[in-house]
Formats: structure tokens, sequence, C-alpha cells
């Protein structure tokens, strides 16, 4: 018999990093989520941009109950056919060659980053080793990964940090081009900042990064744990913007939702990574594998794509129509199904109230800092799931609406 849980055993037994909602998920199908209650909510989180299909989908049910009869795990001391043929999906797919896969995007990140510094040092010396990034950047929670992310709240208390980081002004290509040089070895960007505010890169700031990376033998790295695997309205954001990078890391929706990440890059690249300068246990494996080959061969398809975009305008036209009557937002941004809202001055730094204000109302929102409200749903969630959502966010906007007139 199982042990009988709450919300309120969180508090005593986990380590206090989070600060989950009063809910406790149980089920869910599609677009739908129930509670320990039986109260239902409409997901507009999507695990953080991870449910790319939804919950519960049943072809990834299958993929995934059919390899787990199958074979489960080995170590990287053994491949597996699943992996091999996500493998070779991914390339068929994008600009890549050569793949190594892990199991989160700040893994992905950590690989990308450790591939520049070897690249760099094979072919340019030691001194070779600067990185760029970009204010409000978010690439992960790993030390080398969090000292690279603009967000100095979730790496200040960690410190020494790994050196030889400089922070560029995002959109804002002088501010780059200042700290881009020949001692460069990578330049990391987002082409959508995601916890930083859901703020889509100009595509000259791309282009320039490019141009400015070849000029000094720097490699681009994209990360795309958020924006990636339809995402925007294409398989990857940098087909959206038609700038290609050397490394691209993907993770989130790669495994609808199954923990799996994965570096891309070109075999000019990969080849400075020789049999063990990196590795991982679990990473790769046959399960993870078969979900995520799944994901891509239901998502890599026109129709999909095209209806990132029709759902776009849904959620678009939904929060303009609730904007004209509450005046919540001073900018709705964002590409595909990955969107911003951004609060007025009126409601400045209270993202967190219309969050549990949602929840109250049977709908789950993210933030992305104190002054957005952000979602990204399932790819193929329901007009009619869309729609419910919409009003169930209008009720718990006119709640915050209301406490703020008191």
């Amino acid at each position: 018999m199982q042990q009988s849980v709450s919300r309120q055993d969180f508090d005593q037994w986990m380590v206090p990093v989070y600060l989950p909602a009063s809910f406790v998920p149980v089920r869910a199908e599609g677009s739908t989520l129930w509670d320990q209650n039986n109260k239902d909510y409409i997901d507009f989180a999507g695990g953080i941009a991870v449910n790319a299909l939804g919950h519960a989908h049943p072809d990834l049910q299958q993929a995934l109950q059919q390899q787990a009869a199958r074979l489960w795990h080995t170590g990287n001391g053994y491949t597996n056919e699943p992996i091999l043929r996500l493998a070779k999906q991914l390339i068929d797919a994008t600009f890549a060659e050569r793949v190594f896969f892990c199991n989160s995007g700040a893994e992905a990140n950590e690989a990308a980053l450790k591939l520049a510094r070897k690249y760099a040092h094979d072919h340019g010396g030691p001194q070779k080793s600067g990185i760029v990034a970009f204010n409000n950047a978010f690439h992960g929670r790993t030390l080398f990964t969090v000292s690279a992310g603009g967000q100095p709240a979730y790496s200040k208390d960690f410190a020494p940090l790994p050196g030889e980081i400089q922070h560029a002004v995002f959109n804002d290509l002088e501010s780059a081009a200042a700290l881009i040089n020949d001692q460069t070895c990578a330049v990391i960007v987002e082409p959508i900042q995601g916890e930083g505010g859901v703020v889509p890169a100009e595509p000259a700031f791309l282009r320039g990064l490019r141009e400015l990376c070849d000029r000094h033998n720097a490699l681009l790295i994209f990360d795309e744990v958020q924006t990636g695997v339809g995402r925007t309205g294409s398989l990857y954001a940098y087909m959206h913007y038609g700038v290609t990078p050397d490394v691209l890391s993907t993770a989130k929706a790669l495994g609808g939702g199954f923990p799996i990440g994965a570096m891309l890059t070109t075999d000019k690249f990969a080849a400075s990574m020789g049999v063990g300068t990196h590795g991982t246990t679990y990473g790769g494996n046959p399960l993870a594998g078969a979900v995520a080959g799944k994901v891509m061969e239901l998502i890599n398809r026109s129709d999909v794509m095209d209806g990132v975009g029709l759902r776009h305008r849904w959620f678009i036209d939904g929060l303009n129509a609730i904007n004209q009557r509450l005046h919540l937002f001073k900018e709705i941004r964002g590409l595909g199904l990955l969107i911003g809202c951004v609060l007025n001055e009126d409601f400045s730094g209270k993202a967190k109230q219309f969050n549990l204000a949602a929840a109250e109302h049977g709908l789950m929102v993210l933030i992305a800092g104190a002054n957005v409200v952000r979602f990204a749903p399932s790819l193929v969630i329901s007009e009619q799931e869309v729609k419910e959502g919409l009003a169930r966010f209008e009720r718990a906007c006119e709640v915050v609406v209301r406490g703020a007139q008191v």
C-alpha cells in the first residue's frame, strides 16, 4: 500500500530549493491536469516548455513501454539502437554532423562550453579561453553554466566562479563587439531569452554575432534548450533567423517530458572531443532515445509547425482582448508558443501574484522574472483548451486588479 503524501511533506523532507504550488498534480491528459482533490487545471506552462505534445500522449507511451520491455540501460561502454536512430534524425533535420547526448539542458550547455574551450586550446593555445555571454541569460544551474548565465542572483552565492566569462548587453551588437576578440573561444546566446523575460533576439544581432565569431575564430553556441523542437514554429529557432551556429544545445521538448539533452555540432569541432574527454552515465540511454525519437517523428512535420503559428495567433488575440479590457500589459512578445506578457508600471513586480491567482482559477502559467507572465504550452494544445485557459486567466487577472484597487 502506497504512503499518503501531501504538499506539506515537501517542506519537511525536501531540500528547500523550490517553492512548489500548493496543489499536487497526480494525473494529466493532453493539456489538462488533475490534482489530489480532482480539481482540473489547464496547462499553459508545459512543464517549462517541455511537454511539447502534452501529457500522456499515446504514441509516446507506446514508445516508452515497448523500449522498457526490451532494454533500459547499459552505460556509455555500449551504444544502442534507439539513440543511434535519434542521432540520425537530428543530423538529417539540422546543420549538425555529430551529436552528444546527456540528460538535461544544463548538461548540454556544459558540454558545449567544454567543447569550445577544448577546440580553442587545441587550435589557438591555452590563452584562447574567453567566453562571451549576455546579461539576463540563463544556461543552467551547474557552476559553469550558472556563471555563463547573466543573472548574478543565481551565481553570487557560489563564488569563486569559473573565470574568463564576460557579459554583454543582449541585442546590443556594439556591446558584444567590445568584448569579442582573438582570445575569445566562444559566444553563447539564446535566440530568445526565456528566463530573462521572453526577449527575442533581433535578426541583425544574431547575424552580427555570427560575423564576429567568424572574424575571431570563436565558436557560436546557440542555447536552444527552451526554443528548440518546434517551440517557435521552426524545428529550431536558428532556422527562423537564418543564422547557423557552430554548436547547439537542445533538451526540454526533445524528450516530451522524458529527461534528455543533446549537444549538436559539426565534424570539424567534434574532432577535438576524443575518447575520455567528456562523458555521462545515463546520457544516451535507450529509454530516452526511444521517446525522443518518437517526439522528433511527431513534431518535425509541416502541419505541426503550421499549427504552432495558428496557436500563437489564438493566444495573441485572446491576450490582447484581455489587455484591452484590463490594461495590464505594456507588451506581449515572443515567437510561436513561447509568449511573454510584460506587466505595465501599475503591476510592476507582481508576476508571481498573477501566477498564484491563475492556479486558484485552475490554470498553470509561468513567470520570467518579476514582471513577465510566460506561456509555453503544448504545441498541439486544442482550441477549446486555449479558450478555456484564457477565460480562466482573465478571471484570475480580474482578482489581481481588484486586489490592487483595494
